[in-house]
Parts: C-alpha cells; sequence; structure tokens
C-alpha cells in the first residue's frame, strides 16, 4: 500500500522515490538512512506538480515516528554542539569517591564538632524529628483525670502528690502516679523531662506528661505526671542512724552477712556515688546542667533499684538556651559552686534556637557548665563519708571553713585533722582506703575554679571506681565505662604534652613561662625583637581574643531579635 504526502507550500519539484538502504548502519535521529532520488515526470499540462513521496506503509510510519523523536536531537551540530556531547559521553567515569587527607581531616572535623558536648547533629534531631513523633502517639490527661492521695513534698517549684487515675483507681498498675502542680516554671520543667525522657530516661525519674490548664480563678497552672518509683530520697536515706546499711538492703533486696566496717561502707557509697555520676553524665551529655544537685532531689527507685535525679526546675538546656539568662542564677547555696553562675556573666542571651544549637559546642567548651554539678556532687559524696555534716547547719559552717581556706580541701584537713571528732577522724580514713583514691576524687571534684574539677565522664574513669563495689555493673555500663577510661586517658596525655610544649617555648633562662608571663602575653601584642616562640603565642592569644568577640557580637546582635519562648508552643494546653 502506498501512501503520498504533499510538501506544504505546493512548489513542484516532480516526482522522487524514496529507498531505504539496509546494508548502512541506522542513523541515531531517523532510524534508517533514506536516500532521495528524484525522478521528473513530464507534466501535460505544463504545470508544476507537487512533490510526491512513494513508501511502503511501515517505511512511513516508520519515517514519522522518527521525525517525531528527533525533534531537538536532530538540530544542526552548530546548534546542538554534537562535539562536545561526543567528548564528554565518552570520558572514562570514575567508579567510586576519590580520597584526599584535607578532605578526610575536614569531614573527620565537621563529625566531630556536630557530636562533641551538647551535639549538634542529635539536638536537631530530637528537636524536629524525635520530639514531634512522640506528641503523635503519647496520651492525652487532664486534672480531672486523677484522684489527689497523699501529700507527697512541697518544695520552691510545686507541690507534689501521689495520684491515681479517676477511671481506675484501685489498680496499682496503671493508676499509682506523682502528679506535681508547678508553681513556677512549669513550662520549663516539661520541656527537660520531655528531654530527658528521649535522650537519657535512666537518668531521672519516669515522666510520662505535662501539660497546661486554664481556669477562671486560678488562671493558668502547669501539671506534670510521673511514674510512682519510691517516696525515699538520698536526704531522708543518710539522716538516717543506719546510713549507709540502710542502701545495702535496698540495692540488694537483702543484707549480707558480712562483718559491718569501713572496706563494706566504702563499697555502699561508692555505688551510690557511681549511679549518681551516671546519671549525671547522662543529662550532661544532653546538654542540660541541673543547677540544683543535692541529696533531697536524689530519689531512690525501687523498680530499677538506682538513685535517680528529681526536680529539673531549676535546669538549663544549654544545647537551645532555654531557661538560661547569664546574670540569673538559680541554686541552693548550701550545695552551689562558689562561681554560682553555670557561665560567665558576659556571655550573651541565647539567640534562636538554631544559632544557639551550632555553637552549643563552642560555649560549652568555653565554660564547661557541667562542673557546677560536679562540685555539688562532691559535697554530697563528703556528706557521706562525713557523718557529722549532714546537718544543715554542720555544712553551712563547712561551708564557711572552706571559703577561709580558699576552697582548698587539701588546706582544709591539714586545718581540721589535728583536732578532729572521732567521727571525722572515721571519714578520712574510709577516704584513704585502697591508698587515698577516694580522698583523691573528692579533691578532684571539689575545687575552686571550674575547669579544674574533673567532669562526670573522668569520675566515672577515676580509680576509685576500679572496684566493682556493692552492685556489678550492667554490660551497657562496662562498656561506657571502658569508653570513658580510654578516652580520659587520651585527653590527659594531650593535656600534658601541650603544658609540657608550653613550659618549653619560654627562654631558657627563664625555663620556661610562668602563669604571670601567660597573663602578661594575653595582654601585650607581639614585639618585633622578641623571640619567634613568644611572639606566636602571643598572636595565637590574641587571635582567641578577637574570635571570642566577634562571638559574642553576633549572639547580642541575633539576640535583639528574639525576646519571646518559641519553646513553649510545644507545651499541651487545654482542649
Amino acid at each position: 500500500m502506498a501512501a503520498v504526502a504533499a510538501v506544504v507550500g505546493g512548489v513542484g519539484i516532480g516526482r522522487a522515490k524514496l529507498h531505504s538502504l539496509n546494508p548502512k548502519p541506522p542513523s541515531q535521529c531517523f532510524g534508517k538512512k533514506l536516500k532521495f532520488r528524484p525522478s521528473f515526470e513530464p507534466n501535460p499540462h505544463g504545470k508544476s506538480r507537487p512533490l510526491v513521496v512513494h513508501a511502503t506503509g511501515g517505511e512511513l510510519m516508520g519515517l514519522v515516528h522518527n521525525l517525531f523523536v528527533g525533534v531537538g536531537v536532530g538540530l544542526p551540530c552548530t546548534v546542538m554542539e554534537c562535539g562536545d556531547i561526543i567528548y564528554r559521553s565518552t570520558l572514562p567515569r570514575s567508579n567510586g569517591i576519590t580520597l584526599t587527607v584535607p578532605g578526610v581531616i575536614l569531614a573527620l572535623g565537621t563529625v566531630s564538632y556536630l557530636w562533641a558536648t551538647p551535639g549538634v547533629a542529635p539536638g536537631f534531631w530530637d528537636m524536629f524529628v524525635l520530639a514531634f513523633v512522640e506528641r503523635l502517639f503519647r496520651p492525652t490527661y487532664r486534672k480531672d483525670d486523677f484522684v489527689l492521695g497523699k501529700k507527697l513534698g512541697e518544695g520552691a517549684f510545686g507541690v507534689v502528690y501521689r495520684v491515681s487515675l479517676a477511671k481506675n483507681p484501685a489498680s496499682k498498675k496503671e493508676g499509682d502516679l506523682v502528679l506535681k502542680k508547678a508553681t513556677e516554671y512549669g513550662a520549663v520543667e516539661i520541656w527537660m523531662n520531655e528531654r530527658v525522657r528521649r535522650a537519657c530516661s535512666s537518668s531521672c525519674a519516669d515522666f510520662l506528661y505535662g501539660f497546661l490548664e486554664k481556669s477562671p480563678k486560678k488562671g493558668a497552672e502547669y501539671w506534670l505526671l510521673w511514674r510512682f518509683e519510691g517516696e525515699a530520697t538520698l536526704s531522708d536515706l543518710m539522716l538516717s542512724k543506719d546510713f549507709p546499711y540502710n542502701v545495702e538492703a535496698m540495692i540488694l533486696g537483702e543484707v549480707q552477712a558480712l562483718p559491718k566496717g569501713l572496706g563494706r561502707e566504702n563499697r555502699i557509697i561508692q555505688t551510690i556515688l557511681r549511679q549518681l555520676l551516671f546519671a549525671l553524665d547522662g543529662l550532661h551529655t544532653t546538654g542540660i546542667v541541673h543547677r540544683d544537685i543535692k541529696p533531697q532531689n536524689v530519689i531512690f527507685s525501687e523498680g530499677s533499684r538506682t538513685f535517680k535525679i528529681i526536680d529539673l526546675g531549676a535546669a538549663t538546656d544549654l544545647r537551645v538556651g532555654i531557661n538560661y539568662i547569664p546574670k540569673e542564677f538559680l541554686l541552693d547555696p548550701r550545695y552551689a559552686a562558689p562561681e554560682q553562675y553555670i557561665m560567665s556573666t558576659q556571655t550573651p542571651s541565647a539567640p534562636s534556637a538554631p544559632v544557639a544549637t551550632a555553637l552549643s559546642p563552642v560555649l560549652w567548651q568555653m565554660n564547661l557548665p557541667d562542673r557546677f554539678d560536679i562540685y555539688s556532687t562532691g559535697l554530697i559524696f563528703l556528706q557521706m563519708a562525713f557523718p557529722a555534716l549532714r546537718s544543715d547547719s554542720n555544712l553551712i559552717q563547712f561551708n564557711r571553713q572552706l571559703k577561709r581556706c580558699e576552697y582548698d580541701l587539701v588546706s582544709w584537713r591539714k586545718t581540721v585533722e589535728p583536732r578532729a571528732s572521732s567521727e571525722l577522724r572515721r571519714g578520712f580514713e574510709l577516704l584513704d582506703l585502697d591508698g587515698g583514691i577516694g580522698w583523691e576524687l573528692l579533691t578532684s571534684m571539689v575545687r575552686y575554679k571550674a575547669r579544674q574539677r574533673t567532669s562526670a565522664k573522668a569520675a566515672l574513669a577515676h580509680p576509685y571506681f576500679d572496684r566493682e563495689g556493692l552492685l556489678a555493673l550492667s554490660f551497657m555500663q562496662s562498656l561506657r565505662l571502658q569508653l570513658f577510661r580510654a578516652t580520659q586517658q587520651d585527653y590527659s596525655e594531650a593535656a600534658s604534652w601541650v603544658i609540657g610544649l608550653m613550659a618549653k617555648s619560654g627562654t631558657k633562662q627563664d625555663g620556661g613561662f610562668t602563669e604571670a608571663q601567660l597573663q602578661e602575653l594575653r595582654e601585650k601584642e607581639p614585639k618585633k625583637k622578641a623571640s619567634p616562640q613568644r611572639n606566636a603565642l602571643a598572636s595565637a592569644l590574641r587571635l582567641q581574643r578577637k574570635f571570642m568577640r566577634t562571638i559574642n557580637e553576633s549572639m547580642d546582635e541575633l539576640n535583639q531579635r528574639r525576646k519571646s519562648l518559641w519553646w513553649s508552643r510545644w507545651i499541651p494546653r487545654e482542649e
């Protein structure tokens, strides 16, 4: 079957036949390559006839298909730049990623920064993914859903009741709960407890729900709900004459058939302190500083047989800057560190959440705010070792003595030990066991300067915890402890190397820079006639000052644009 097509325009050039040349390879533009063989026939009327194309049905359909497919492909090479395309397509392709030393260093540095304490990457994941998913599936409660029971306590930040569900008050498994009416910082405490529940649930009491209710008479009220885990706080246990043996029975479920003595007491105190440091490390790794660590805020969980931290009303989330004001402090003067502030008062207020999260590792390493809680934990350790310091009056007196000794425990011991009572001497003997490693750990926690105190990780890696204590560690705790010890050893060796290098960088006559000389270098500019080592160190210190000044100015500028509690939108409200 033949098909006829007329060329638009009607230019008569006779009649042509198209023949396919099959032996040659097909064209990339039109499939089969066609060759025109024009044959002209005379027209008896003397007029030109339109161009007629003869082809079989299959050939014509293929021609039409190739014409449409070839649009844009069969353009002239001057337009298509065919040579350039062919050249690129024939280049060899790489089968893998090319690794370079600068690229590897940059990648490792970026990953290290994103996961450095308090954690930029985990912070974004927690805030924008986990928090959102959690709110989709958590239960919903109101105040009317509970029946108030025994009043468990009342503090500076609220009143705590033991409650049960109104629908099923007889069920202890589902209705044995703790409800707190927050008189102040309720929104902050809800935020902190939710963060802890997602990141380090074993550090604090089992938090269930927090919500806001409004009433015409009482106004807005924040309510927080936990599972009931026990009533006994570390303060209650320490005031007992049987301490620390009363804790031994609670942890193990039975009393050991061992003679009473310093060794047995030391193992119990070691177990309590280790559990408290594990809980603190979980909070600090999350970027939260408690700021109110004391025996009254450490509760014993009967279900897990461990000590947990409660009352996060004074806590601050330094990963995003919530509940942090540079010139404001919330603390108990009996257990507070001498600096009172967790960070320098010159630190600007927190900017927007993404900016604060991105800068949090820098500010954390500059100020080491977690050392504030370590000082308070050291005082708890001191109270467990010295029964005479467990009362408030004696603890206040001790703080005064320590202040006169410039917060130096060694000087305090030299002052009080010659005329110490039998109870005080017994405490020194307990800390001097195993070569005095307990006293060494205590002095590393209770120091005047925050930067000179140990961290929770370093404390757990201390030789004081080499022995199993009263209770053996779990498998995960053992892995964490081995990691702490490995990293702390590396850090201590690196710190010693840096200190030695700085000491050797001075002049041979002076034998290295003293602390006064280093302070002088911070204040002076490099000199032309000075040694290269001195000028290099002075330049580095000047660069550090400039870097910190730039960060402070940038954060101050960003902070001017934000004065609202943006995070309060996440707190559930009465529907």
